[in-house]
């Protein structure tokens, strides 16, 4: 469904410290991701992402869309920007759509700053599949 949370991202000094850390309390599952370097996480329906190397990251909820680029319009259209997921720390709201989104076996995902600052992610599903 549109609009609903899809995918969590959690970012963290030691990933695999994070697996047993949340795994055991939530009953997690966790599979390596499609980098090598974090994990995939499953728990119901929801589906997200443990990746290390980022201490006291707050965790990045992604919010699930059709069209990515339609609503990375949207977001600019209403005061919004983006930013690259391959560089968090630098906006990127002039960029083209392509340049701030990363596509993983998962879907297509950008970070986005709403028209007051407060960060959010836009989550687009690989066709054909159900995605987070």
């Amino acid at each position: 469904m549109v609009g609903e949370p899809a995918f969590v991202e959690i970012g963290v000094d030691d990933a695999e410290r994070a697996r047993v850390f949340y795994g055991e309390p939530f009953g997690w599952r966790s599979t390596p991701g499609p980098s090598g370097s974090g994990l995939l996480v499953e728990r119901g329906t929801l589906t997200g992402g443990i990746h290390g190397g980022d201490p006291r990251a707050a965790p990045s909820v992604f919010f699930r869309v059709d069209d990515l680029g339609a609503a990375v319009d949207e977001v600019r259209a209403l005061g919004g920007s983006t930013q690259s997921l391959a560089d968090e720390g630098a906006a990127d709201a002039d960029a083209a759509t392509d340049a701030a989104t990363m596509e993983t076996v998962r879907g297509r995902f950008v970070l986005c700053r709403d028209d007051q600052g407060s960060p959010f992610g836009l989550f687009e599903p690989p066709v054909g599949g159900a995605g987070g």
